[in-house]
């Protein structure tokens, strides 16, 4: 799951704004490997076996980091509530992410996925009132037109499991907003700790009656480079809107798509057709254009 996160950083100093896309570049290849990886164990795992170790990595790996510094207080926070709403939204988005990659190709799914900040506009109309430009719908409308290229019937694309991924950029979408909303109170490392543990919890209890133990090394080496990519792309994505204010860094995210189409067709041999590629372009272009417009008006 690739997508910019909504939190609204301080703005930062022209000069690393270089830093900052690179980070964001480098996030968005980690992402999509760990998708791409994902999709390669799925031929043999199932999906609740995927979410549990990558759940795992990122529940174990924040806290060792943040236990040495923060102690007790790395638990602290305002609202337990939002944070395990936030937990199950990704957990639930994660656990269909997963059952998507087994049946769908790595690059359509990014493509698809990506409409998740186009989405965002809407909700934030709707939802919290705010105005939105007739650009901006043009633009949501474009997203919503290149999607169903790439998921259309009779595709490369299981009309089905594309519907599904429609439902994980909502579910996203809602997960993003849910972000937005906290990020005025919680620190975001204690988000991801929290997110991490829930999503845990929740992958262990769905485990407990499917858990089959990999058969091979590379299956276990496999799982742990989910999580640990997964994790990774997670953490360079805070550290490159850290670095550059959003409307820099996010036209860069999209670079998820092309990793994700050089991987498909490495590991899997796989090209997206020319109606799918016209549809992953359009959505890339649209998302872009609506992220300049909204960095424009912010500023």
């Amino acid at each position: 799951m690739h997508t910019p996160p909504n939190a609204t950083p301080s703005p930062a100093p022209r000069a690393w704004a270089g830093p900052g896309i690179l980070f964001a570049v480098l996030a968005m290849a980690s992402l999509s490997f760990s998708d791409a990886t994902s999709k390669w164990v799925l031929l043999s795992v199932s999906p609740v076996m995927v979410l549990w170790f990558r759940y795992a990595v990122q529940a174990l790996g924040t806290a060792l980091v943040l236990a040495p510094v923060r102690g007790r207080a790395m638990w602290r926070t305002h609202s337990l509530r939002w944070q395990l709403l936030r937990g199950l939204l990704m957990v639930s988005c994660s656990l269909l992410a997963f059952y998507c990659l087994q049946r769908m190709p790595v690059a359509e799914f990014t493509a698809t996925v990506m409409l998740t900040p186009l989405v965002l506009t809407a909700l934030a109309r709707f939802v919290m009132k705010e105005q939105v430009s007739p650009l901006r719908w043009l633009m949501v409308v474009g997203g919503l037109i290149g999607a169903l290229l790439v998921i259309r019937p009779g595709g490369q694309v299981d009309s089905s499991v594309g519907w599904m991924a429609l439902t994980v950029v909502l579910t996203y979408a809602v997960f993003q907003a849910v972000t937005s909303h906290m990020t005025r109170t919680e620190d975001p490392a204690v988000m991801q700790l929290y997110t991490g543990w829930v999503g845990w919890a929740v992958s262990t209890l769905l485990v407990l009656n499917a858990w089959v133990t990999p058969q091979s090394l590379t299956e276990w080496a496999l799982l742990l480079m989910v999580g640990l990519a997964a994790t990774l792309g997670q953490y360079l994505l805070i550290v490159a809107f850290s670095k550059a204010p959003a409307s820099v860094v996010s036209p860069f995210l999209y670079t998820g798509v092309a990793f994700s189409t050089v991987m498909g067709w490495w590991l899997f041999d796989h090209i997206p057709d020319a109606l799918a590629f016209m549809g992953m372009g359009l959505v890339v272009l649209c998302g872009v254009v609506a992220g300049r417009i909204k960095g424009s008006a912010q500023a």
